[in-house]
């Protein structure tokens, strides 16, 4: 047991001992913390202090600079107030020099003012006294010479216009000889050229087609029971039937050649079949359209493919075929458009100007034809309207514009086709009008001519391509017949319709008479 408690007892020695050291090593821990503490408030208060030193001395540093910037820009600021004041001063110089140039100028100006009012009120009077003298001298020259001075007027103007006609006719007949010299032989080559290499028939066209028949039998059967046959074949087509007492032969008249031939197709396929009633007559005609659309569409495309002309518009080369069917004081269409792009591609040849244009431009000159009555306007118009249409360029827009002289011809290839058409209309055969027109044309060429002043008779020949003048020679001169030719055709060109060219020729004659005794 001794021992066991000599440990406790040795343990609980240790531990008081233990406690002791803690509480010793306690106090002495606070006294060093109590000592630290103590200095270091002493050196915080020493750093404070200095701060506040520095602190006072960046202050006043800072005030100091301030003050020196504060002065250095009120100096720079008085400076440039200075150089502004002088600156001022020199503009204020200059205005004063200006306003007092202004005062000069103005009191030089109005004298000037003044001296002009002065001058002006001078020749006032000096203008007045002129008067006075000049309607003296009037009087005086009047009393003279025994004419009014509106009377010498009247003479001095006529003849200052009697010199001018002299003149301007003198002129003219220089100006077309130099230019005949040059042009004519010219012209007359490409003219010549052109007609040679190109030949072409002409074909003659009514308004009446035949058809035959097989035998007198095929009228009744044509007409049928109460004319119902020939009632629906004349509704279907718009074209009449005639059926006379020529043998064997039915007439169709209409003023469509289009509806005349699909009457006649359709007419001689009734008699091939023998099958004539309403029904039939029906599919037949329907028949008939088809086929004559068909030839249209053909018609249309060879007469591109013989010129040479491509990229046309479709709807352009169906109006092109319906010209097959039309026809110009007898003349088809189709065939003359044809002829005209030819002649227009030839002549453009030789001149050195693009014969594609001109070619396409002469096919499609008279595409206006080809629309229906139906249609208003001129051929030109409906044709310039149907080029637009169907984006032909300006060059051929402007060719059909003025192939008839409606619009002045501003291009060479409105020229050559204006000249190729004239040509294509004058061959001999070419166009036939009826006797009613043609003596009405003859009546009005020769009324034209006579309705000029100093014209004795006036004759219209060669079928009325040339009408022959006789002026009074002693009312119209030599040079005067030249303005007198020249208007004469101007005025027949504005009023009479024609086919070609008609030439005017004035005729003068002095004749002295007398009598042997």
């Amino acid at each position: 047991m001794e021992p066991i408690y000599v440990i406790f007892l040795s343990i609980g020695i240790g531990i008081v001992c233990l406690a002791l050291g803690a509480f010793i090593g306690f106090l002495i821990r606070k006294k060093v913390g109590e000592a630290e503490i103590g200095s270091a408030e002493e050196e915080a208060a020493r750093i404070l202090e200095e701060g506040k030193k520095e602190a006072e001395s960046a202050k006043k540093e800072a005030l100091i600079e301030a003050k020196e910037g504060i002065m250095a820009q009120r100096n720079d600021f008085e400076r440039e107030m200075k150089e502004r004041r002088a600156e001022v001063n020199r503009l204020e110089n200059r205005i004063a020099k200006k306003e007092e140039n202004l005062d000069k100028k103005t009191d030089a100006l109005d004298k000037k003012n003044e001296q002009l009012d002065r001058r002006i009120k001078e020749n006032e009077v000096l203008k007045e006294r002129i008067e006075e003298v000049l309607e003296l001298h009037e009087k005086r020259l009047e009393e003279i010479s025994g004419i009014t001075a509106e009377e010498a007027k009247e003479e001095l103007i006529s003849r200052v216009e009697s010199e001018v006609k002299h003149e301007l006719a003198h002129r003219l007949d220089e100006l077309e000889t130099q230019f005949k010299e040059e042009a004519d032989e010219k012209a007359k080559n490409i003219l010549s050229l052109a007609i040679q290499r190109y030949a072409s028939d002409h074909v003659s066209e009514a308004t009446v087609s035949s058809v035959a028949l097989p035998s007198e039998e095929m009228k009744g059967r044509i007409i049928g029971r109460e004319g119902r046959n020939i009632q629906k074949l004349e509704t279907l087509t718009g074209v009449e039937l005639i059926i006379d007492d020529t043998p064997e032969s039915i007439t169709l008249s209409g003023f469509d050649p289009v509806r005349r031939e699909v009457a006649r197709i359709a007419l001689e396929k009734l008699i091939a079949d023998g099958r004539i009633h309403p029904a039939r007559i029906e599919e037949m005609v329907e028949k008939a359209q088809k086929e004559v659309e068909l030839s249209i569409k053909q018609a249309g495309e060879r007469a591109t493919f013989e010129v040479g002309v491509h990229g046309i518009n479709p709807e352009l080369v169906k109006l092109l075929g319906r010209l097959k069917y039309r026809t110009s004081y007898g003349q088809n269409v189709l065939k003359h458009s044809i002829e005209v792009a030819f002649l227009a591609g030839m002549m453009a040849d030789e001149l050195g100007v693009d014969s594609t244009v001109a070619k396409r431009a002469g096919l499609l000159h008279d595409i206006g034809k080809a629309f229906p009555h139906d249609v208003e306007g001129s051929h030109v118009e409906i044709g310039v309207n149907a080029a637009k249409k169907y984006k032909e360029s300006r060059e051929v827009i402007h060719a059909i514009e003025a192939h008839h002289n409606d619009v002045e011809p501003k291009t060479i290839i409105a020229v050559l086709v204006q000249a190729a058409d004239a040509i294509s209309a004058a061959r001999p055969g070419a166009r036939r009008e009826d006797m009613e027109n043609y003596i009405k044309r003859l009546e009005k060429l020769e009324e034209i001519a006579k309705s000029f002043d100093g014209i004795d008779k006036a004759f219209a020949i060669q079928a009325g391509r040339e009408i022959r003048v006789m002026v009074k020679p002693e009312e119209i001169n030599d040079e005067g017949m030249k303005l007198v030719a020249r208007e004469m055709a101007a005025k027949i060109q504005s009023e009479v319709k024609y086919p070609g060219q008609i030439k005017i020729n004035l005729i003068r004659e002095s004749r002295a008479v007398d009598y042997a005794k």
